[in-house]
């Protein structure tokens, strides 16, 4: 028997791969499935069945792919909808996988059809529980985003299913079960999740706050306390994931048009395609494209695409640094972003040479802000970290505008006035002012390092920010 956990940082995802006796599972693929695939022809296997512990909403699963080029069933828990061909298994109901079996474990909460999936071994040993959105290390599903798409459904009824699923389905089980969840640290998923991706449950029980001893009102009022609004994109993805979608490899073959400088102006003109500048943040700095935007490919991309693209319908053309461009338009796909339409061959360097117009943003370090904050102490500073970040340190006087938030509070920034801009080290401050940039503001200027640089620079002493806490 082989258990293997595909985690993926970028969305902070776990898929898992299941073999035993030449049959394989695979628990909540993402959008590109050939490594699957590959894993189970390494292993002489046949992929039976593709399971999913729910219809996602943070990510486009794999599951109509898979299915179409292994002949896997595709399996959810009761009550799902799926509008294509799938097997909706009974609570309870037991799936044979080579010498190991599968036991469905209906766990509404997160959503009406969240599932788990038990695994039990060929000596008849319960051994893993495949939680999805159920159950994380550390936390548990949200219980709000179900509501986005059936209005009677409350947060606060959602909560009141979850605290039955955990406590009647699944602290039951042995305590030497290892929980592995669809998701850790970093996803939007929960707010108080774990960086360790898997866990013994007995562990979760003396650890996890959302299993200790509690009624179902102090259980629906901790769940629900301190959630954030879930990305825009959340919606449109489970109505993929419940719909269907285009195969990847139609995705790709279209994303992957290579265009000249020429061919790639006349796009972004006679399209209104977005111009997404995938590099790094101080390479974007130096000269870009006019009014493209910068999301770094090598920091939470599709979550931050997901958050600052409100459409995902938006046509997209990329500009890549040179081998990257089947990456980016993969990790579009994974968050629904179907229409990429080309990349610009050649990248940057291609329409600099032709002679186009290009752009730049001004950027300094936390030293060269620190100077100018001493010639100027109304010296206008924009902070746009979280707000928990915010609240925790932050320089005094500087204005929160959290780039998650940034459509939404964009008329707060004046056209007027000049701001020096920082979220922590240097990639959420370049998408922010590449974003306004796009949007006629030029008085911008970048803090290259953040407030990491703030907090190791030698020019500012810990009277020049704040912790607010201690203030109280």
């Amino acid at each position: 028997m082989k258990i293997e956990q595909i985690y993926t940082g970028c969305l902070a995802q776990g898929a898992y791969y299941i073999e035993s006796n030449g049959e394989a599972a695979v628990i909540d693929p993402l959008r590109e499935v050939q490594p699957y695939i590959n894993k189970a022809e390494k292993d002489g296997a046949k992929i039976k069945y593709v399971l999913e512990t729910h219809f996602h909403a943070d990510f486009v699963s794999g599951h109509l792919d898979l299915a179409k080029k292994t002949g896997a069933v595709i399996v959810y828990g009761p009550t799902a909808k799926p509008g294509f061909e799938a097997h909706i298994a009974k609570d309870g109901e037991i799936l044979k996988i080579g010498n190991i079996t599968i036991k469905v474990i209906h766990t509404p909460g997160h959503t009406m059809e969240s599932t788990c999936y038990l695994l039990t071994d060929a000596n008849g040993k319960d051994t893993a529980l495949f939680t999805g959105d159920t159950l994380f290390i550390g936390d548990v599903g949200r219980p709000d985003l179900a509501q986005k798409l059936v209005t009677d459904l409350t947060q606060e009824k959602l909560a009141g299913h979850l605290y039955d699923s955990l406590r009647n389905k699944v602290m039951p089980l042995a305590d030497d079960i290892i929980v592995y969840p669809a998701h850790g640290a970093g996803s939007a998923c929960g707010k108080n999740m774990s960086k360790e991706t898997s866990d013994t449950l007995a562990n979760q029980k003396k650890t996890n706050y959302a299993l200790q001893q509690m009624s179902k009102e102090q259980f629906i009022e901790q769940v629900l306390d301190g959630l954030m609004p879930p990305p825009a994109y959340f919606p449109e993805n489970v109505l993929l994931n419940i719909q269907g979608y285009e195969s990847i490899d139609t995705v790709l073959n279209k994303g992957l048009q290579q265009l000249s400088p020429e061919e790639f102006e006349t796009a972004a003109n006679e399209t209104d395609a977005l111009v997404l500048d995938t590099r790094p943040a101080g390479t974007f700095a130096k000269g870009f494209i006019p009014n493209s935007i910068n999301i770094g490919i090598d920091g939470g991309f599709a979550p931050w695409v997901g958050a600052l693209i409100p459409d995902i319908k938006q046509t997209i053309l990329i500009v890549a640094d040179d081998g990257r461009e089947e990456e980016v338009v993969t990790r579009l796909a994974r968050v629904g972003y179907d229409n990429t339409i080309g990349f610009l061959k050649g990248g940057f360097d291609a329409w600099k040479n032709s002679g186009k117009e290009t752009d730049n943003v001004v950027s300094i370090s936390a030293d060269k802000l620190a100077e100018r904050m001493e010639k100027d102490p109304n010296l206008n500073i924009l902070d746009v970290r979280k707000k928990s970040e915010y609240y925790s340190e932050h320089i005094i006087g500087a204005e929160n505008v959290p780039l998650d938030y940034i459509n939404e509070h964009i008329a707060e920034v004046s056209k007027d006035k000049t701001y020096c801009v920082h979220c922590a080290a240097g990639y959420r401050s370049m998408a922010f002012i590449s974003i306004l940039k796009a949007r006629g503001y030029e008085n911008l200027i970048d803090v290259n390092d953040g407030f990491n640089g703030v907090k190791k620079s030698e020019k500012f002493n810990l009277t020049d920010y704040v912790c607010p806490t201690t203030m109280l």
